[in-house]
């Protein structure tokens, strides 16, 4: 019984590793330490962007992509940290403090292996997607205006959390502006843009240079990596008055931290309950999302939802132990994976060794890197997540949609990401209520020659508790006389209790007027419910009929007992 109520914990990667191969495992450790080196800059300025030290980035991107490839439900997704959890962990410290943001995150952690363990994964995608396009774009926004101090070089020793102080604070010192740094991100986001763009089939380099062998091994080298290493040589060469990792930072540590337990205390969980739903419920949809993408990119077989929520809800629970922040899928780097050639996690787990080799080899190389540079990698990062055609296609669709993804997109800028799913999620359910409703009609039967006294109506659609109106409209619409009432329930596909309250009050209703209620045509989901809840007892068996032939039979003449 137990097996049935609980999902079974097992990684893909046990899956995978039947029939594994040499040639396989080439594939993967390509794949892993290609999308290792493009996670580097990635991790680094996800970390500070988060409000935390770089190698805090770094070390999510290690632990944590490690946990989620070993332990996942996809067979080619890359966990780490992610550009949509920025704004929300930078909001989380300004409001709570570092401390209690390692609490939130290994209690979402619970919180999202919890929901993987009952099978609760498939519930995210019941999340519409204008909320998911709002929210997306809107952190989007939220990523580039938090990066402006960094790419401009403003001198503000700590942005505040809130979008229109954010706005405030750049106004009050855009006179501390510095050109040197504002150049060497408007570069960073120029290399990015333009690197694939060189060596793509007609694209700026001409193909006979492109075949040239010196050239065709540079252009395998991931743009993050030959922008941010150009640029801070450029930055150490030139001597540029910018600011660096070094210098805001000091130098990276070499290795891992020590296990370290943040604090825990029942008082402590109650205050953060915002918090950890927002990372549970923002980590749990980005995973997904993710996972759901790259299925779409492979022949393998498709992510399991729950183990894959399972993994992630593992990997949160650890890295905090680390000094680690909220990880999840990620789709820029798991598309990388794709596209290198990875065949199963081995390409994840050679991933986050491929970091850690990193760490510990080079990681006094890093404090020279501009902070204008990651900057810069940030703001193509947000570019990439603006999805603004899809603002340009609302006018294609209903007042309903456009409506829930400006109001998420809105809300998330202003408030914050838990306040726009919320009010999203809220305005969604009234808009399928109404909508529902909407489709259920209650129509005078097209049967011909009814019996005099006798009225018959058709029910459509849904009868639930937005639609029982219509059915408690249905006694003034008799004429005088009517002494029997005849619903056909051919098209009535489902029915809850508030539904049967309705038939229940009609009822009575005619009752008291001396008119009998006849049920035909019922299906087995509103004849079940009827049946289990007592009311074919007090409607009479004899009133609830095959078809409506049946109910207009000569014998319904005479008005039925009720």
């Amino acid at each position: 019984m137990l097996r049935s109520q609980f999902h079974p914990f097992r990684p893909r990667l046990l899956d995978s590793l039947q029939g594994y191969n040499r040639q396989r495992f080439l594939a993967d450790l390509g794949a892993g330490i290609t999308v290792g080196i493009v996670a580097l800059p990635l991790a680094l300025a996800f970390g500070i962007a988060s409000g935390v030290k770089p190698e805090q980035g770094l070390i999510t991107a290690i632990v944590a992509g490690f946990l989620i490839s070993a332990l996942g439900g996809s067979q080619v997704q890359i966990g780490g940290p992610a550009g949509a959890f920025i704004v929300i962990i930078y909001g989380i410290i300004d409001r709570y403090g570092f401390t209690n943001l390692l609490v939130s995150t290994a209690a979402a952690g619970v919180l999202m292996f919890l929901l993987g363990l009952f099978k609760l994964g498939v519930l995210i995608r019941y999340i519409p997607v204008s909320i998911v396009i709002g929210f997306t774009n809107g952190i989007a926004v939220l990523i580039a205006l938090s990066q402006l101090r960094d790419l401009m070089g403003l001198d503000i020793a700590k942005m505040p959390g809130d979008f229109f102080s954010q706005i405030g604070t750049l106004a009050a010192h855009i006179g501390s502006f510095n050109a040197y740094a504002f150049g060497i991100g408007a570069l960073c986001v120029a290399g990015l843009a333009l690197w694939p763009r060189l060596f793509a089939a007609g694209g700026l380099l001409p193909a006979v240079l492109q075949a040239q062998r010196p050239l065709r091994l540079l252009a395998r080298l991931p743009a993050p990596i030959v922008v941010l290493v150009t640029l801070t040589l450029l930055a150490v060469f030139l001597k540029l008055p910018v600011e660096t990792i070094g210098s805001r930072f000091g130098e990276l540590p070499r290795g891992l931290p020590s296990l370290d337990l943040p604090p825990l205390s029942w008082d402590s969980l109650r205050q953060l309950t915002i918090p950890i739903i927002t990372i549970a419920l923002l980590g749990a949809i980005e995973s997904l999302l993710c996972a759901r993408v790259a299925d779409n990119m492979v022949d393998f077989k498709r992510h399991d939802p729950n183990q894959e929520l399972m993994a992630q809800g593992v990997a949160n629970i650890v890295t905090p132990f680390f000094g680690g922040i909220p990880a999840t899928g990620t789709i820029a780097r798991t598309v990388t994976n794709v596209r290198a050639g990875a065949v199963s996690p081995v390409a994840g787990i050679v991933h986050a060794v491929t970091l850690l080799a990193i760490l510990l080899a080079a990681a006094p190389l890093a404090s020279h890197v501009p902070l204008a540079a990651l900057a810069g990698i940030l703001m193509f990062v947000a570019w990439n997540m603006f999805e603004g055609h899809q603002f340009l296609r609302l006018r294609h669709f209903s007042a309903q949609y456009r409506t829930l993804m400006v109001g998420t997109f809105v809300l998330t800028i202003v408030f914050d990401l838990t306040v726009a799913v919320e009010v999203g999620l809220v305005l969604a359910c009234v808009f399928f209520i109404w909508r529902m409703s909407t489709l259920f009609s209650v129509k005078p039967h097209l049967a011909a020659d009814l019996p005099a006294g006798v009225q018959a109506f058709e029910l459509y659609g849904s009868l639930f508790f937005g639609a029982v109106g219509k059915i408690e409209a249905l006694p003034d619409q008799l004429p005088p006389g009517t002494r029997a009432v005849v619903l056909d329930m051919q098209r009535l596909v489902s029915m809850d209790t508030s539904g049967l309250d309705a038939l229940e009050q009609l009822h009575r209703t005619l009752k008291r007027q001396g008119t009998a209620l006849v049920l035909a045509n019922v299906n087995a989901q509103p004849l079940s419910l009827i049946q289990r809840s007592g009311f074919e007892a007090v409607l009479g068996a004899e009133n609830i009929v095959p078809s409506v032939a049946d109910a207009l039979a000569p014998e319904a003449d005479a008005p039925r007992s009720g």
